[in-house]
């Protein structure tokens, strides 16, 4: 059973809050201090907590590596500083409220966390040539960092969309999390709105890369009904 983190979005618009964490995820995806910092801020003043802030960043890591995450979270930290002697005192937020499973019981969850996301059992040529990643994915990323639930599941599809369409090369993965995203509660107007917010912050190429990826995922969607 999916748990109450995991809940699904059923608004058609983005809310400010959502609108922020594709923003920060393109910023750090593009190593843009400045913009990361505007961002950042931006978030911390529609609702998001530093706890949320946080993750969003440490999760990211999986797609931008440890470099930009690193970064990300000193800008956090700067960020935080500013806005602390501003007089501006952020809600903290919560931490995960269990222990990340161990063992057996960690790759269980990430395979089933996995087959939930992506919508299936996940199998390919790349996997049976190195099915070692595979295993990476299911017992680390969806398996330490999405049983996390500090972070709901739309929220984390939204900063892993933001970073993927801010990053040139890896159309596929765009896409595949573009269909993640609607699996999780996310809706394709929500998704389309995503490429207008893109594309009014000046990330045009961005705008462009989720644009086609959910032109896509919508003709698939209209050829299998």
């Amino acid at each position: 059973m999916i748990s109450a983190q995991r809940s699904t979005a059923t608004a058609e618009t983005l809310s400010a809050k959502q609108r922020a964490i594709p923003l920060i995820a393109a910023a750090m995806a593009n190593g843009d201090m400045a913009q990361l910092n505007a961002v950042l801020n931006q978030g911390l003043d529609a609702g998001l907590t530093i706890s949320e802030a946080k993750e969003i960043l440490v999760q990211l890591y999986a797609y931008t590596g440890f470099p930009r995450s690193l970064n990300a979270l000193g800008e956090l930290k700067d960020v935080l500083n500013a806005r602390q002697h501003r007089g501006i005192l952020d809600e903290p937020g919560s931490e995960p409220s269990h222990p990340v499973p161990t063992g057996e019981a960690l790759l269980a969850a990430g395979m089933a966390n996995q087959s939930r996301i992506s919508g299936g059992i996940v199998k390919g040529p790349v996997f049976d040539f190195a099915p070692v990643i595979n295993q990476f994915l299911q017992a680390h990323l969806f398996g330490d960092i999405f049983e996390r639930d500090n972070l709901d599941w739309p929220s984390r599809e939204l900063a892993t969309v933001g970073a993927l369409a801010a990053m040139s090369g890896v159309e596929p993965q765009l896409r595949s999390h573009v269909a993640a995203s609607i699996r999780v509660g996310l809706t394709a107007n929500q998704l389309k709105q995503l490429t207008q917010v893109l594309a009014a912050h000046g990330d045009a190429s961005a705008a462009h890369r989720l644009s086609q990826a959910l032109s896509q995922y919508l003709s698939d969607s209209a050829g299998r009904e």
